[in-house]
């Protein structure tokens, strides 16, 4: 979930797919992907409900290793 999009940011989207009727939505897999790097970054991915938090530049082995702990 990339969290700086333009309409809804990726805090906001997470918070809506928790939220949704669909009891589906509770279970999604959701990797935050940004920037923000910072332990209180990390916090805020996960207070929005969202599974892990992964700062760029993104190593493809470190998204392997968060994909594989979600599954």
């Amino acid at each position: 979930m990339d969290i700086q999009m333009p309409v809804m940011n990726g805090y906001e989207a997470a918070r809506a797919i928790r939220t949704a009727e669909n009891p589906v939505c509770k279970n999604i897999p959701i990797i935050a992907m940004t920037a923000n790097a910072f332990s209180d970054d990390n916090q805020r991915s996960m207070d929005a409900g969202m599974n892990a938090h992964i700062s760029k530049p993104m190593e493809l082995a470190v998204l392997e290793r968060v994909i594989r702990t979600l599954w």
